[in-house]
């Protein structure tokens, strides 16, 4: 079906023509190719435009409003008090134009100590016109559905100590594919599940040689650990997209006018990849006395959600080479003037063995009182790539107390 195709293209993209063997999929050239897929890849998707104009990094970048969707246990290291962000993105623009990805969250501190957020993802897959197997739309001439999925979580962060804190985020999960629509009579429905996020984030000044300040900065979070996920009534279930995010950043003050930010960021799923299956000498898949594909390299991947995790560290068919192959990494930078104006530059890379996303991100942020606005724009390296010219905006709002006369005066111009 047109939709599930589109959800396979927006993050698992090869860009090489491909041709199918029995075995195994492989480009023109002979080489094997890969690509670990997941149920619900919307997860995935960096909703902000900060992070968005840094390549989808933000696990260890400065703590801000939406922190939610890349590491929530930056929200206790927050100046202000709360805060709440909307962000929106036109999603595919180069396939179709009614896709988009829409996207809520807001933070609260307690104290110093701890602090609660909650966000609100959600991702439209526009009109889809569904027709069984004479070419008939079920709900007549011209009628079309929206499919959809949302996610819902809530965060409790805490500081364990004045530079570290600990983040517990458990979230729902809706992916509703079909619309209702079951054209084989399997029992299609809405999936359901239930995910949660443990993450770490660590923060400290200290004083460099030429610099007014500096601040060393470090995150890991794993994120949608949780049940697998079916939208029929049959056995067949798939594992949500758990990934594993490790980020480093460094943040220099060259004076109280000029700072700039580097950023580096690893991900990993943490699902099992893909085994080789044994063919014959024509290429026919081999079976054995149970009916099930005999595998010549790598392992079975129907297993369950901690297994999976596990052998996700060493199940690739083609080794350890293959393991890393499988870790995408991203470089990002930001400059900001007087914490008014912010320029944002970012490198994305996948391996092309594993989905081939290569791609440059930039961006800008303006900040005045309690108002943020940023915006972010996809370079796509690779020519014809679904997710070039891809646009993010988001609008954000910091609130350093409850007091009206504080608000008013917050952030004003030194």
């Amino acid at each position: 079906m047109l939709f599930l195709a589109v959800m396979f293209i927006c993050l698992h993209l090869n860009v090489n023509a491909q041709y199918v063997d029995h075995g195994g999929l492989y480009d023109l050239y002979g080489r094997q190719l890969n690509t670990i897929t997941t149920a619900v890849p919307f997860l995935q998707i960096a909703p902000d435009s900060r992070a968005g104009a840094m390549a989808d990094i933000g696990c260890a970048t400065a703590a801000d409003a939406n922190s939610q969707a890349s590491n929530p246990s930056k929200y206790v290291f927050n100046d202000n008090k709360f805060g709440f962000s909307v962000s929106y993105s036109p999603w595919l623009r180069k396939l179709v134009g009614d896709i988009n990805l829409a996207y809520l969250s807001a933070y609260y501190k307690i104290t110093d100590m701890d602090a609660i957020a909650f966000s609100l993802r959600y991702f439209s897959l526009g009109d889809i016109f569904f027709s069984d197997e004479n070419g008939t739309n079920p709900y007549g001439e011209g009628v079309a559905k929206s499919p959809n999925e949302f996610a819902l979580d809530f965060t409790y962060s805490r500081k364990l100590i004045d530079e570290l804190a600990i983040a517990i985020t458990p979230r729902f999960i809706y992916s509703n594919l079909t619309a209702g629509y079951d054209p084989y009579a399997d029992g299609s429905k809405a999936g359901l599940a239930g995910a949660a996020d443990v993450s770490l984030f660590y923060e400290q000044d200290f004083r460099a040689k030429g610099l007014s300040n500096s601040t060393l900065r470090a995150g890991l979070a794993i994120a949608n650990i949780g049940n697998k996920i079916s939208y029929t009534s049959s056995t067949n279930r798939d594992f949500l997209p758990m990934n594993l995010k490790l980020g480093i950043g460094y943040e220099m003050d060259f004076d109280e006018y000029n700072k700039l930010t580097l950023n580096g960021e690893f991900n990993k799923l943490l699902v099992p990849t893909n085994p080789v299956y044994a063919t014959d000498s024509v290429g026919h898949l081999i079976y054995d006395e149970s009916g099930s594909r005999i595998i010549a390299s790598g392992m079975d991947p129907n297993v369950s959600v901690a297994e999976g995790i596990i052998h996700s560290f060493y199940d690739a068919p083609g080794g350890f080479r293959e393991e890393l192959q499988e870790i995408n990494w991203a470089l990002g930078a930001e400059y900001s003037y007087r914490d008014l104006f912010f320029v944002r530059l970012g490198y994305f890379y996948e391996s092309p063995y594993k989905g081939n996303r290569q791609f440059l991100t930039c961006g800008v942020g303006l900040k005045y009182s309690i108002f943020n606005l940023d915006v972010s724009y996809l370079f796509a390296i690779n020519q014809y790539h679904p997710l070039a010219n891809t646009l993010r905006f988001t609008l954000s709002f910091d609130f350093a107390s409850f007091n009206k006369d504080d608000i008013k005066n917050q952030g004003k111009l030194r």
